[in-house]
């Protein structure tokens, strides 16, 4: 908001929107405008700055050059009686000059240029042109002129009210505004503006030393703060990390866990199912022969734990009834396989591709009496 709009809403105690500032334009009557679209027109071209556009209109109802619209610009020259011509160019805009001396905290010094004043042609030929006074300025301070008769030139003028030419002002930080500290109007002599000036900047320079130092304290502390909080985001990227290591970990021990449950769960049904199995098998024998039966064959089985079982079968069963003879006691291992030793041969006991119904104990050439080892094929 600018200090008009400011003004405005104190004028009229009630909100000003950007839209209704060409009203209050339009309707001051030192502006003759009648034309709203030409009132937003004029302050577009002021940037908005109702002082500035009605001082403007009335320059133009009074002759006076356009502010806005000024004559083609060119170098500020002064010519001198021995027909040298000095030029005093403008470096910067003066809000660039003034922003960059409170960055840098040092002394701006504004020389305002009166074209037509008497005194013009002199100052700049002999005292601001002056090695002593140029050695100054370029030491200790920023510079920045421009004439009264350009745009920026007249802006400055109307804000710094000078009486006379030629005009000098020293501006600085001071209580973080900027500030003029030092007014020099008419003509002066070098050795004088070097004192004059010398004077204002030592009367002043507490102030910059002040501001450097509260600058210095408040960049520390920004800095201080900054590496804090890298420090503690560093932390908390660290204990992030941590925490997450931890739940990787976490989930690692549940899965494994819960893995390892499976694993048993699955293994319990296993030994579940095979006495289930076994008892099947059991169940499902067919009745042991007595010894007196002339048909039966007494079979001594060795089992992989070199324990003993013996019992007897008749010549006419299956050898799928010596198996599942075997795979019902609690001794035997899972998978297993029945060898005779005289001669030595595998008996096929459950059907294969080889013997599709395995033969029985006759049929084998099984004797009497028999002695039978038991193979564990658990393992393989």
């Amino acid at each position: 908001m600018t200090w008009t709009e400011k003004g405005l809403k104190e004028l009229y105690a009630w909100p000003v929107e950007e839209e209704m500032i060409p009203f209050y334009f339009c309707t001051d009557d030192l502006t003759g405008i009648e034309s709203m679209d030409q009132c937003r027109h004029t302050l577009e071209q002021h940037n908005w700055n109702i002082e500035a556009a009605v001082q403007d209109r009335l320059n133009e109802q009074e002759g006076v050059p356009s502010v806005f619209n000024p004559p083609p610009s060119r170098p500020l020259q002064v010519n001198t009686a021995d027909h040298r011509i000095y030029s005093y160019v403008v470096s910067r805009p003066q809000p660039r000059a003034l922003n960059d001396a409170k960055r840098e905290l040092r002394f701006l010094l504004v020389y305002l240029h009166g074209d037509d004043h008497q005194d013009s042609d002199e100052f700049c030929r002999n005292t601001l042109c002056a090695p002593e006074v140029i050695s100054l300025i370029n030491t200790r301070m920023l510079f920045w002129a421009c004439s009264t008769n350009k745009p920026e030139g007249y802006r400055v003028s109307q804000a710094l009210r000078e009486n006379t030419y030629p005009f000098l002002a020293m501006i600085m930080l001071k209580d973080r505004r900027m500030t003029v500290v030092g007014r020099l109007e008419g003509l002066i002599q070098p050795d004088d503006l070097i004192n004059q000036l010398t004077f204002i900047m030592d009367a002043n320079q507490t102030y910059l030393v002040s501001e450097r130092l509260e600058r210095e304290e408040r960049n520390q502390t920004q800095v201080l703060r900054q590496q804090q909080d890298e420090a503690y985001l560093a932390s908390l990227r660290a204990d992030q990390e941590k925490e997450r290591k931890k739940r990787e970990e976490r989930e690692r021990k549940r899965r494994k866990e819960e893995e390892v449950q499976q694993q048993k769960l699955a293994e319990e049904r296993r030994r579940r199912n095979l006495q289930e199995e076994k008892e099947r098998k059991l169940e499902c024998l067919p009745p042991e022969p007595s010894p007196d039966d002339p048909e039966s064959v007494k079979i001594i089985f060795k089992l992989p734990n070199d324990s003993r079982v013996e019992r007897r079968f008749h010549f006419s069963q299956s050898l799928t009834v010596i198996h599942d003879f075997l795979f019902s006691l609690k001794e035997s291992p899972e998978k297993f396989q029945i060898e005779a030793n005289f001669p030595r041969r595998v008996l096929p006991c459950i059907p294969s591709e080889e013997w599709p119904n395995p033969p029985t104990l006759q049929e084998a050439g099984l004797s009497h009496t028999e002695v039978l080892f038991v193979q564990d094929l658990t393992d393989e």
